[in-house]
């Protein structure tokens, strides 16, 4: 992997931990939310968060990353005045999904609970995953 696809893995580590931290998630939430391959142990977590690793160059991961990042950034359109909100707003029962939270949803849905929480939260995902046209 080039020096620069290796700084880009790492600074995406870093400002995801730093999200799923503001979350505050734990870690095996973390760790199914990203879809970690089972040899990522609890410990290396530790290592993304100081700096001391990156996530692995995973097709799966790296796409489960880019959603929640696509999702922390909606909930900052959302609530531009109240970064708190993020954090209260996934762990909280919403009426569009039975009451369920968003965090359940996404834990329990993979990538399909990542994608009904993005578009519930991106009008413009939600919009361009019909194919419509503008």
């Amino acid at each position: 992997m080039s020096d620069d696809k290796q700084q880009a893995l790492a600074d995406l580590t870093q400002v995801v931990m730093q999200l799923l931290d503001s979350w505050k998630l734990q870690t095996p939430e973390m760790q199914a939310l990203l879809s970690m391959p089972a040899d990522i142990r609890s410990r290396t977590f530790h290592k993304f968060r100081e700096g001391q690793a990156a996530f692995p160059n995973d097709d799966n991961v790296l796409r489960r990353a880019n959603y929640l990042l696509r999702i922390a950034d909606a909930l900052r359109t959302t609530y531009p005045r109240n970064p708190e909100m993020s954090s209260r707003w996934i762990r909280q029962g919403h009426r569009r999904f039975g009451k369920r939270t968003p965090l359940t949803i996404m834990l329990e849905g993979g990538d399909s609970g990542l994608i009904a929480v993005l578009s519930e939260l991106d009008c413009t995902f939600s919009w361009d995953l019909t194919g419509s046209k503008g």
